[in-house]
């Protein structure tokens, strides 16, 4: 949980930590995705990030709900970042991006339902 979320996305996007240079592009990815995840209502509210000192607990202390999140993030930053070339990994990208996307916003419209 008190992982850098900049850190963790570079690391399954096969990018060293210390790498550095693709950074800026990383963040910009990542906090479209928070944007995303913002709308759908999920996670604090305007969260963002600048570096690599903010960590997913900082976001999210729904340890069940993070899992999907991480992997949403990461497909959507994959998606934006890097897709991939091939037209059928990129369309499964998109389903499994999608679905998550999808039990995110179950998963959200129910706690909002439990805290009316």
């Amino acid at each position: 949980m008190n992982e850098s979320i900049l850190t963790s996305i570079k690391k399954v996007l096969g990018i060293a930590e210390e790498d550095t240079n693709f950074d800026v592009d990383i963040i910009m990815h990542i906090n479209t995705v928070f944007s995303i995840l913002n709308e759908l209502g999920v996670g604090e509210k305007g969260f963002t990030i600048s570096d690599k000192t903010k960590t997913w607990s900082e976001y999210i202390d729904n340890i069940d709900v993070l899992a999907l999140i991480k992997s949403y993030m990461y497909l959507r930053v994959r998606l934006l970042f890097d897709p991939p070339t091939s037209s059928f990994v990129n369309e499964s990208f998109k389903k499994n991006a999608d679905e998550l996307e999808w039990r995110l916003n179950e998963i959200a419209e129910a706690e909002a339902e439990e805290n009316v």
